[in-house]
């Protein structure tokens, strides 16, 4: 009798194991490559076959929609959360904490690990709570604390890590054993971005980094060829947002402006945050508000709701937005760099891409602009997964580009 019962509990438990094998290999595949900085016509500079051919084969939308402000780690954090940053918590590239006096940086390991800014549950946290392994070869938040918060396989990052050696990290984690294997990986490249801050957008120098990131992008394809595996990925091509061209000829100092009202400020450049001290708030937007040419000053509950910034504690009293193409910044200071983003998110420069190809995705398909707060529940809804409830991305905005 017992040597039945432990001969049906192995049948049982060989069953359970193939079950979860079979699973597994069912399970869709996932690349999310973010090429940071990549406007949505540098598609069309004859300079990206790898991407035309995912076109050719995949979806691809007019322009991917970023959030307000269009800075870097706060539409990061969108993607991945489906959240806007007066919800997701990370406001700026940089900002302060006025009631404990600290400070979130890009530039700063400890801050950008550390969990208490991080208010949205990323893609992969969500993911692995229901049993899908995840990877990050580079994305704004994936090196959070404590270790349930980031993917199961993650790299610390290293801003001048060899290109190369990040496309073939991605492919070793896709030669793990099955069962071990990410089903979700985010890929993450600066050059378009860096160049363009340096030389302008419309530079040979630019140029060559688009040619570069979509050269990645080609060796992870023909990587994903070599491995037998390019028919069950997707792979989704995103950008953060786009970049326009400066001049030292465009610029506002609001310090001059403001003359004697005392007050504090975060951000240079499109979006300045201005914190007047006690008692002088109204004071310093009358000022503003009356020299109002080339920007607009808003107090901080007055911020246009379609920006959808004005709900974090963190924003100042006061919200200062440029003019597309000019800048905000105190006097003596100079312009940095020829191009920037961070403008008002409608404006089209400041849109970046999206390209997807894959099993899940209609093919040459094209579609209009796309928002990508939206991202978040389309990741969930291919990976057959329960997406949070808080999010702003609306799964029915953007579900139409799958098959």
């Amino acid at each position: 009798m017992r040597k039945m019962l432990r001969s049906a509990v192995s049948l049982i438990l060989l069953s359970l194991t193939l079950v979860h094998f079979s699973y597994a290999s069912q399970k869709p595949y996932i690349i999310l490559v973010s090429f940071d900085g990549f406007r949505w016509d540098y598609l069309h500079r004859g300079l990206t076959p790898n991407l035309e051919r995912m076109q050719r084969n995949g979806v691809a939308a007019l322009s991917l929609q970023p959030v307000f402000p269009t800075k870097t780690f706060p539409n990061h954090l969108a993607i991945i959360t489906g959240m806007y940053p007066e919800n997701h918590g990370i406001i700026f590239n940089r900002f302060r904490d006025p009631f404990s006096g600290k400070t979130y940086s890009l530039g700063d390991a400890s801050a950008v690990r550390d969990p208490r800014w991080y208010l949205g549950e990323a893609f992969w946290e969500t993911a692995e709570r229901q049993g899908i392994v995840c990877a990050s070869y580079f994305w704004p938040g994936s090196e959070m604390r404590p270790d349930y918060r980031h993917p199961t396989f993650f790299e610390k990052y290293e801003h001048n890590r060899p290109y190369e050696i990040r496309v073939d990290g991605v492919l070793k984690w896709l030669q793990l054993p099955e069962a071990e294997r990410p089903h979700f990986i985010t890929l993450y490249f600066d050059a378009v971005d860096s160049k363009a801050h340096q030389y302008g957008t419309r530079a040979a120098e630019t140029d060559s980094a688009i040619a570069r990131v979509d050269r990645m992008l080609g060796r992870l394809i023909a990587g994903l060829e070599k491995l037998g595996m390019l028919n069950q990925v997707n792979i989704i091509a995103v950008s953060d947002h786009g970049m326009m061209d400066t001049s030292p000829r465009r610029v506002i100092y609001i310090d001059r402006i403001l003359g004697d009202t005392p007050f504090e400020f975060q951000q240079r450049g499109p979006v300045m945050m201005v914190q007047p001290k006690p008692g002088y708030r109204d004071e310093a937007l009358r000022k503003l508000r009356a020299a109002e040419k080339h920007f607009r000053a808003f107090a901080r509950e007055d911020v246009p709701a379609y920006w959808h910034f004005s709900q974090h504690p963190f924003i100042s009293e006061i919200v200062v937005v440029a003019e597309p193409g000019w800048l905000l910044q105190l006097s003596g200071e100079k312009v940095r760099g020829k191009a920037t983003h961070g403008w008002d998110n409608h404006t089209i420069n400041m849109h970046g891409i999206f390209v997807a190809m894959g099993p899940n995705f209609k093919k040459s398909y094209r579609t209009g602009t796309l928002r990508n707060i939206d991202i978040y529940p389309l990741l969930c809804k291919i990976m057959g997964i329960k997406p949070r409830q808080n999010i702003d991305g609306k799964l029915e905005r953007i579900a139409f580009i799958l098959r």
